[in-house]
């Protein structure tokens, strides 16, 4: 069985046009102009980027700093040299790993022992790692403490100066000129520190215990639109308008009680944008254990947001625009055609029924196929979230196949190596799928001159050494392989496959999204990916996912009846398609139901105002004239409230049925279209006093 790779590769700088490659030089050489030390650190965590003020600021040796070195060997160094101060090393290395595995927002200062003081903010990169920036700010700290070295020399100054003046008034005019020397010194001091508040890109805000502003940075004011000026003396809920405050209004009183809080809000702007917001609030408390006010840091994350649902969205749409192209409706209609022309067929075949169902059977097995195949392609454009559940992964793999093999030319061959056990793993079946598609897609990109693609399913069982290298937990797993023969991937890319929009496609060919999305979604599944490639090989990507018990066995669904209504009810059949019209009338006539149609909505509305024999309607949701299903079953209301009405539809949209008026999907036979009438009957007489 083969293992999972080790270590992964240190990325490079990417491969593509000169371009490109400009600004990534032009991005690395701006951070290198930063007087501040940043660093990058993925999930793992291990380095992905840094300055060269992240090598200055915190001397650590250049053989060190590379990419893929883990977080801990940093914090380890540093435990050995004593930049932690005195106490045992491991337990510091502890104490700081585990707080990164719980990572939150943070500002730290720490005095080095040469004794420079280095500001430390921490900022996550929600489900990719976290950002670290170290700023030196000893001539900061040497200049405050020079502020209040000034501040006692002025209080002793002045006393002296008012000693001297109950001596000799004629020594008054020289002390008031060293006086307004003094605070012109102050108030250029308090000038440059809010010149730095005001820089710090941060929003920075204190409030009062009676919760008014006293004091708002630039970012923090123009974040609400108003000055600094305008900020003081407003309060919190004046500045946040009614509808946030009540959304924060119990953060606050948590800070109220003496307890630090952090939390997220968002806010409507004044030309209707919604932006969003992470705060933290630590109250200052007085001796005496009142609350004083409140310090508040905030961060813009907006942005933040929009990216991630962006990167989402952006995902799903490119793996939709590349499989549905807007079929699904006239696939549909033609489905149900096949499907209700075979059905009837069946149910007419002379003295030879079971020579000719050699026939007809793998028509209609070849029409449902169809019918699965739609119901696929739709599961890519639903905005829904989905849950995981116990799936057997070769049967999701087998009934890939078919949504795969449209997905590549006909130069790439499919070939799958599933194991004969079931094999049972936690995961969301539709994002696995979705994965599936990206890997076959990248695979056939890959090969453009045809070749083979392999899907593999085997179980795999990972142990503690193993565990550890993968950051996974121990025990076993369904191992899934996908491989092919193609171009594969430049060396130097290979390390930053899985960052967002890094991808090796022309522009325009690709988003660079779908390995991205692979990989959150194996590592959110409790699972790990690797790949391997060879240029001029082919490529080989390997991800394990959680395995679990097979699910409870389904109580069996009722048979449904396909026997002849007694009714007699007249349906009013409603269908712009004349094939579909024809078929679902001949169903319809073999179930006991005597029919008129309509091809339109006006037609059918005529119908419902001067034939009052109709006891049901069957309608189409879309149809051309600008009155569909549902202007029908409005009109239908108004005028026969108690008439059974049933909608059909072939799109995917058309899902929200309403009480009395269910949904008939299409493509459907007869005994689904008797089950629907059924169902229909039974809910109007539970409804009837």
């Amino acid at each position: 069985m083969a293992k999972l790779p080790k270590n992964p590769s240190p990325p490079a700088a990417p491969s593509g046009s000169a371009e490109e490659l400009r600004r990534y030089d032009l991005l690395l050489a701006g951070l290198d102009l930063l007087d501040q030390g940043l660093a990058v650190f993925d999930s793992a965590p291990r380095l992905v980027a840094w300055n060269k003020a992240f090598l200055r600021l915190l001397e650590f040796p250049e053989s060190m700093v590379r990419v893929g070195t883990p977080f801990e060997d940093f914090v380890r160094y540093n435990a050995e040299r004593g930049e932690y101060g005195v106490g045992e090393s491991e337990g510091q290395v502890s104490a700081r790993m585990s707080a990164v595995r719980a990572f939150q927002p943070h500002y730290t200062e720490r005095i080095r022992p040469n004794g420079d003081v280095l500001a430390i903010h921490g900022v996550p990169i929600p489900n990719l790692g976290f950002v670290s920036l170290w700023t030196d700010i000893t001539e900061q700290r040497r200049y405050e403490a020079l502020i209040q070295q000034q501040n006692a020399d002025l209080e002793l100054r002045v006393k002296a100066r008012t000693r001297e003046l109950e001596d000799a008034n004629s020594r008054l005019a020289h002390a008031n000129a060293e006086i307004d020397e003094i605070a012109g010194a102050l108030r250029r001091s308090e000038s440059r520190l809010r010149l730095i508040m005001d820089s710090i890109p941060a929003l920075i805000a204190y409030v009062d215990a009676d919760q008014r502003y006293q004091f708002a940075n630039k970012g923090y004011a123009d974040w609400f639109g108003l000055s600094a000026d305008q900020m003081v003396g407003r309060s919190i809920e004046e500045v946040f308008g009614p509808e946030t405050y009540v959304e924060i209004s119990a953060h606050l009183e948590q800070a109220y009680r003496g307890e630090p809080v952090a939390y997220e809000y968002s806010r409507r702007t004044s030309d209707r944008r919604t932006v969003h917001a992470r705060s933290v609030v630590v109250p200052e408390m007085g001796s005496d254990g009142r609350v004083l006010g409140f310090f508040v840091l905030s961060i813009d994350i907006t942005e933040q947001k929009a990216s991630q649902a962006a990167l989402i969205q952006a995902q799903k749409m490119e793996a939709v625009g590349q499989l549905t192209g807007g079929l699904a409706h006239d696939f549909n209609n033609l489905l149900t055609i096949i499907i209700g022309n075979l059905n009837g067929l069946q149910d007419q075949l002379p003295g030879n029924p079971e020579r000719a169902g050699d026939y007809v059977e793998p028509a209609l097995h070849a029409a449902r196929r169809g019918a699965e195949l739609i119901k696929r392609l739709l599961t890519f454009s639903r905005r829904q979230t989905l849950e995981p559940s116990a799936v057997e992964i070769g049967t999701l793999v087998q009934n890939m196949a078919h949504l795969l093999s449209r997905s590549l030319t006909e130069s790439v061959e499919l070939q799958s190596d599933i194991s004969e056990t079931p094999l049972f793993a936690l995961v969301d079946p539709h994002q696995l799928e979705n994965a599936l598609l990206n890997l076959a897609i990248n695979a056939r990109d890959a090969m453009p001159q045809g070749g083979t693609l392999t899907i593999g399913v085997t179980a795999r069982h990972i142990g503690e050494t193993l565990a550890q290298l993968t950051e996974i937990a121990v025990g076993d797993y369904v191992q899934i392989d996908v491989s092919d023969n193609g171009c594969g991937i430049d060396p130097a890319l290979l390390p930053r496959v899985f960052e967002p929009f890094v991808t090796t496609k022309a522009f325009g060919a690709g988003s660079g999204l779908g390995l991205s999305m692979v990989y959150g979604f194996v590592r959110q599944s409790g699972g790990n990916i690797r790949i391997l490639s060879t240029p001029g090989k082919g490529t080989h990507v390997r991800f394990v996912l959680p395995r679990t018990d097979p699910p409870a066995p389904a109580a069996p669904a009722p048979a449904r009846s396909t026997t002849k209504s007694s009714s007699g009810k007249l349906v009013l059949l409603v269908e712009d398609e004349a094939e579909i019209r024809r078929i679902v009338r001949l169903q319809l006539g073999e179930l006991g139901y005597p029919v008129v149609e309509a091809s339109n909505g006006i037609e059918a509305g005529e119908m419902l105002a001067n034939v009052p024999d109709i006891g049901m309607m069957i309608s189409d949701m879309v149809m051309p004239g600008g009155i569909g299903g549902a202007e029908l079953l409005a009109l239908a209301r108004e005028r026969r409230p108690d008439l059974p009405v049933l909608l059909v539809t072939g799109y995917a949209g058309d899902t929200t049925p309403t009480p009395d008026a269910p949904i008939l999907r299409k493509p459907f036979d007869k005994s689904a279209l008797a089950a629907a009438i059924e169902q229909l009957e039974h809910a109007r007489e539970a409804s009837t006093p």
